[in-house]
């Protein structure tokens, strides 16, 4: 990298800074005096940040390209509590730099290979044959893409290999609340963490750098009904009994718990909705880890939007 600039998580209100990010998103928008601007999100492998081009009309944003790395000097300014970005100059990078992209991208802490090898022995654990062959046989189909799909377009987890980070950690979890409530049935917990979500795979069109945008079955459908119909696909395809394909498509249909969140159901036995809340108990934990991870003790976050908007606060306790 030939260019080195101020990383995301280190502006600092008032100050002017050369920096280098990528653009993710661009919308040409009207002043409250009726000039035109172009609003954009930029971002780096430590966050991202709101920016704005004053006065800027089609013909710079027609040349502005999505998901391409920029040279960009701003003055950093605050909107609502939150920083933003002043552009006083912006290029597109050199080829030379435009080839590490990927150093710039967020991505999931571990290994992808490791955290998917890890995932095949938690599948392979399943003692059901049935539930195991339909669950392997769903594995392989979106092997090549679970490497690098995020879990999300904008909310948790939504970093390169994201989608495998949030199984693998539901997965872990899962396997702790069997020491402590013998009642689970693993086989069914197991499947519902590794199947409940693997429609993002398809809801979601996304580049191998994670970068991901809703496809047109993501926006008419959704993951849960997408899902839905890959369990009775399969299970049909692979001559897996009627009650099992019944209960995994009750896990994917229940997960989100809530009508308004997607789901068309509450869950209905002791595996579902343990799903449920294991899945929002990971969701949490990242969203507090990823925007507590560049705040010092004693501090607070931006207001965060996936948490009503709540400024998260750090304790200034040491931990192991």
């Amino acid at each position: 990298m030939r260019f080195a600039g101020v990383a995301i998580k280190d502006l600092k209100l008032g100050e002017t800074i050369n920096g280098i990010y990528i653009l993710r998103k661009k919308e040409l928008k009207e002043a409250s005096n009726k000039k035109p601007y172009i609003d954009m999100v930029f971002s780096d492998n430590t966050g991202e940040i709101q920016a704005k081009i004053w006065e800027a009309g089609e013909d710079v944003f027609s040349r502005l390209q999505l998901n391409m790395l920029y040279y960009v000097n701003a003055k950093v300014d605050s909107f609502k509590d939150m920083l933003q970005l002043s552009i006083n100059k912006i290029r597109i990078a050199d080829p030379e730099d435009q080839k590490e992209i990927d150093k710039f991208v967020p991505s999931a802490p571990l290994p992808a290979e490791e955290m998917l090898n890890e995932i095949y022995e938690y599948a392979n654990r399943i003692s059901s044959e049935e539930i195991r062959k339909l669950v392997i046989k769903l594995l392989k189909e979106k092997e090549d893409k679970l490497i690098y799909y995020p879990a999300a377009k904008a909310l948790h987890h939504s970093i390169r290999s994201g989608l495998l980070y949030h199984m693998l950690r539901m997965l872990r979890v899962s396997e702790k609340l069997k020491e402590i409530y013998e009642e689970i049935n693993l086989d069914l917990l197991y499947a519902g963490v590794l199947i409940h979500d693997l429609a993002k795979i398809g809801e979601l069109e996304s580049n191998e750098l994670g970068i991901s945008e809703y496809s047109k079955e993501g926006q008419l459908l959704g993951h849960i009904i997408m899902g839905i119909c890959e369990i009775d696909r399969l299970g049909n395809e692979l001559g897996i009994s009627s009650e099992i394909i019944l209960l995994l498509k009750h896990m994917i249909a229940s997960h989100h718990y809530e009508a308004e969140y997607g789901s068309p159901k509450k869950p209905m036995f002791l595996e579902a909705e343990l799903l449920h809340f294991i899945d929002m108990i990971d969701a949490r934990v990242y969203d507090y880890e990823n925007n507590l991870k560049n705040i010092e003790p004693g501090g607070f976050s931006e207001p965060v939007w996936s948490l009503d908007r709540r400024r998260l606060y750090k304790p200034m306790l040491e931990h192991d």
